[in-house]
């Protein structure tokens, strides 16, 4: 596919950089595809698609228009944190109000102290999953719901941050909750619907996975289009913590309405921008320790020795990432997005795919960022 290049002054070098970072990615090993999407808030600078759905030449190419991925944990900001951030907004959701108000089965010793901010900022002291054994072992979604309600905290609740699906899982029960409808349903309606995320969702169709990136091997054949993650695979594919699959550019148009403030494209407002930049700014309850997060974001410095944000993302900068290599940072004061969409879950030809795309992530924000300094 023609990469789309509309506004960096520099624009060869530029692209020339990207292409080269994202390739050597799949020359390692890590991933068979890729797409890559780099933007701001009213208008694309980069875009491409590169390799394939699997390590066959013969399988489709990925296109950012229409390759559908896994967005596993991305799911929780696209998804779950903007669901909340819009009931935050009309005021049907408090992010100081204990957990157990909005879900009353939640009442196992220690959990009294959990607040909603706390399950966004991960700082709840819940562990970060079900183990497989217990997660194997439950028949339904039901049984799901409520092991995770009968968690109790294995560290103090505010006392430091620790990364847990679980968390999410009990976010998008209250979001149901609270909205009365199901998960999906209200994110299909309040978040994606009204920004144009038209190839954006849950459980795609069967007759979408000739476009998906697999994530897996079943017998030898790729998995397309059924959830990577365990726990919303229990959970039936709609869960608070994975689930959403989506295309590069109906990330990008998420990415823009985050830059824009908070309105759609039209230039009306979906949430105030006031809500919009307290959930995307690093929360002081989250400085407990090394990994620093805002609401349902992570944020910058992250706790890894090579960054997906990479050295040059400024202060306010916030992202998150997938397991099976889907990602999406943005730099509000540079006007700036980076999205990168792979499915490195899907059969790695490399012994460290994961180290190999962190790096790929971080030298892909570095070259951006220095590309928008040198146009701005």
């Amino acid at each position: 596919m023609l990469a789309l290049l509309l506004a960096l002054g520099s624009g060869a070098p530029a692209q020339a950089q990207y292409d080269s970072i994202v390739l050597s990615g799949i020359r390692r090993g890590a991933y068979p595809g890729a797409v890559l999407v780099i933007g701001r808030k009213d208008r694309i600078l980069y875009s491409r698609g590169y390799g394939h759905l699997t390590w066959s030449a013969r399988s489709p190419a990925d296109r950012p228009d229409s390759t559908l991925f896994d967005l596993a944990s991305l799911t929780k900001a696209v998804a779950t944190t903007t669901a909340a951030m819009i009931l935050v907004d009309r005021g049907r959701l408090a992010l100081d109000t204990p957990v157990v108000s909005y879900l009353p089965e939640f009442h196992g010793p220690g959990t009294s102290g959990i607040t909603v901010r706390m399950l966004l900022t991960h700082t709840s002291g819940l562990r970060g999953d079900l183990p497989m054994p217990e997660l194997k072992a439950l028949p339904d979604a039901a049984a799901l719901l409520k092991a995770v309600l009968a968690e109790a905290p294995r560290t103090p609740p505010g006392s430091r941050v620790v990364y847990s699906d679980l968390n999410f899982v009990l976010l998008g029960e209250i979001i149901r909750r609270v909205s009365g409808e199901p998960l999906d349903q209200f994110v299909g309606r309040e978040v994606l619907a009204p920004l144009g995320l038209s190839e954006t969702r849950y459980r795609p169709s069967p007759r979408l996975a000739s476009r998906t990136a697999p994530t897996g091997l079943w017998h030898g054949h790729p998995v397309a289009g059924v959830v990577n993650d365990p726990t919303a695979a229990k959970a039936g594919g709609v869960s608070g913590n994975a689930g959403l699959f989506s295309t590069g550019d109906d990330l990008a148009r998420f990415a823009q309405f985050l830059l824009r403030g908070g309105t759609r494209a039209d230039g009306t407002a979906l949430v105030a921008p006031g809500t919009l930049h307290l959930f995307t700014t690093r929360s002081p309850q989250a400085d407990v320790g090394p990994d620093h997060r805002a609401l349902g974001w992570q944020a910058v410095p992250t706790d890894e020795k090579v960054s997906s944000a990479g050295t040059l993302f400024g202060p306010r900068s916030f992202g998150h990432t997938g397991w099976t290599g889907t990602s999406l940072w943005v730099d509000p004061d540079r006007d700036l997005f980076v999205i990168l969409l792979t499915n490195r879950a899907f059969a790695p030809r490399s012994r460290t795919p994961f180290t190999v795309l962190k790096e790929v992530r971080g030298h892909l924000a570095d070259a951006a960022a220095r590309a928008s300094d040198r146009t701005r």
